[in-house]
């Protein structure tokens, strides 16, 4: 069995983040939004990977190549982005002998029991209650939890179970015979984009099984805000997992748990947490920092931040605000 993992947006509500670093990329929690995924998967067993690159595509692939030397996956990419649906679509010839595939979108991370999704003996999909289901594909269930319909950004929601963009399929040949359909009806939504929705529909009206599993957390992470808080959750259950290990140490400096500080980072005369992730070979001199993830090789100097996200390479002095800067960015406000 593979794991499909669609990885090509643009992520446009990152911005000025996302213009030079992918999405998936995105520190969190010590990791990126793509590790945290792929780890969850291999702990689980999965053993094949399918990514699905397009936007800043040769960045994910070097990504994968140093962190992932050893596993076994094949590149798909996607040039023109055209939805999720045309994303799988993209990927039947690299799954075209698996009786059985899972999707996982590149922009979620859930919390379930991943083993216990793979061993059911029917498909799967993920949900979650939410309060406005207007924004996400809906699926409508039985009392016994049966798929009897799903939506894409239904108008009218007739339920409020959002699908969480986990897809287990057994009947692969059926899932890309639906997309096949779709693709070739010219039935694309509003943005020109095709809706793996669509094909889960059309499956599920020819009678093929669906089961819903709620996810115990969904975390969302294409806003900031969304972003910084899945950053927060995150390191919360690191700390709790890990125990009581000494906490990182800097003479000059105090450091409120949790957080991650990545390898060859300078810390001085500054206060760093709670929730704060910094990458490798960053340098914060007379700062307080809160609520904030900042990337590598990035340099503050005598800043107050809370709730910002800083990119790689960027420079701040002299500010206190709320930030959402990319990459290579310098700021001097002092």
């Amino acid at each position: 069995m593979k794991a499909i993992i669609p990885v090509a947006g643009a992520g446009t509500k990152l911005r000025p983040l996302t213009y030079t670093q992918p999405k998936a990329l995105i520190p969190i929690a010590g990791k990126t939004i793509l590790s945290v995924i792929v780890d969850q998967l291999i702990d689980a067993g999965v053993t094949d990977f399918v990514f699905v690159i397009g936007y800043l595509g040769e960045k994910i692939q070097r990504y994968i190549a140093k962190t992932y030397p050893d596993l076994s996956y094949t590149l798909v990419t996607q040039n023109d982005r055209r939805g999720t649906g045309h994303a799988i679509w993209l990927t039947r010839e690299a799954v075209k002998n698996e009786d059985e595939v899972l999707i996982v979108l590149g922009d979620t991370i859930c919390d379930y029991n991943v083993r216990e999704v793979l061993n059911s003996s029917v498909s799967q999909i993920g949900v979650r209650k939410v309060d406005d289901p207007r924004s996400f594909g809906v699926a409508e269930l039985s009392s016994t939890d049966r798929v009897l319909k799903v939506v894409e950004k239904p108008i009218i929601p007739k339920s409020n179970m959002a699908m969480v963009g986990v897809y287990y399929i057994k009947e692969t040949i059926e899932l890309f015979n639906a997309l096949e359909k779709h693709m070739s009806s010219s039935s694309a939504g509003e943005e020109g984009e095709y809706h793996l929705t669509n094909a889960l529909e059309h499956m599920i009206e020819n009678g093929i099984n669906f089961q819903a599993f709620r996810v115990n957390n969904w975390f969302d992470c294409g806003k900031k805000e969304s972003l910084l808080s899945t950053n927060a959750i995150l390191l919360k259950q690191m700390a709790e997992e890990a125990g009581l290990q000494a906490p990182h140490t800097y003479e000059t400096s105090v450091i409120i748990p949790p957080v991650s500080i990545a390898e060859g980072c300078k810390i001085s005369h500054s206060i760093i947490g709670p929730n704060v992730t910094i990458g490798e070979h960053t340098s914060i001199e007379s700062s307080i920092i809160k609520d904030s993830i900042i990337g590598s090789y990035a340099e503050l100097m005598e800043v107050v931040l809370h709730s910002s996200i800083i990119g790689n390479d960027a420079f701040v002095r002299g500010l206190s605000q709320s930030l959402n800067i990319g990459d290579n960015t310098e700021i001097d406000l002092g």
